[in-house]
């Protein structure tokens, strides 16, 4: 069962766009974190870096803030089948590169400034969200 958390899931997509607005406004880019963690990898040497591994080492120490505020353990479930998060990461991987981006990217950011190609890059991105969850939990009963 999936816990209904509206005030958390507030105060993150704030905190979201915060973080995407300061971005933005300081470094002039966008917080896609599929781009911002596909540059941390060669051939990308360049005097944005230490920006780049600051972000994700912020997203990465999310959790462990969120419990010295709030006291609380985040619990995250990840599924045991080695294969199928295998597949997952691929699947996300090559949408990513395929869309010119990901949720984030287009979600946050390319729907903020308008831009049409976001937000069919959207679209599509919470239709084959809601497939997925409905055959997963009502087709293959997971």
């Amino acid at each position: 069962m999936t816990e209904f958390t509206p005030l958390a899931s507030l105060a993150g997509g704030a905190l979201i766009g915060l973080s995407a607005v300061l971005l933005m406004a300081y470094q002039g880019r966008i917080a896609g974190i599929s781009g911002i963690a596909s540059r941390l990898l060669p051939p990308y040497p360049d005097n944005a870096f230490s920006s780049r591994l600051g972000f994700v080492l912020g997203l990465m120490a999310a959790p462990f803030a969120a419990y010295l505020v709030t006291g609380v353990t985040v619990v995250q479930s990840v599924p045991s089948s080695l294969p199928l998060m295998a597949m997952a990461g691929l699947l996300v991987g090559f949408g990513s590169v395929y869309g010119n981006g990901c949720t984030s990217g287009h979600g946050v950011c390319g729907l903020s400034r308008l831009s049409v190609r976001s937000l069919v890059a959207t679209l599509a991105f919470m239709a084959t969200a809601f497939v997925t969850v409905f055959l997963v939990r009502h087709v293959f009963g997971g």
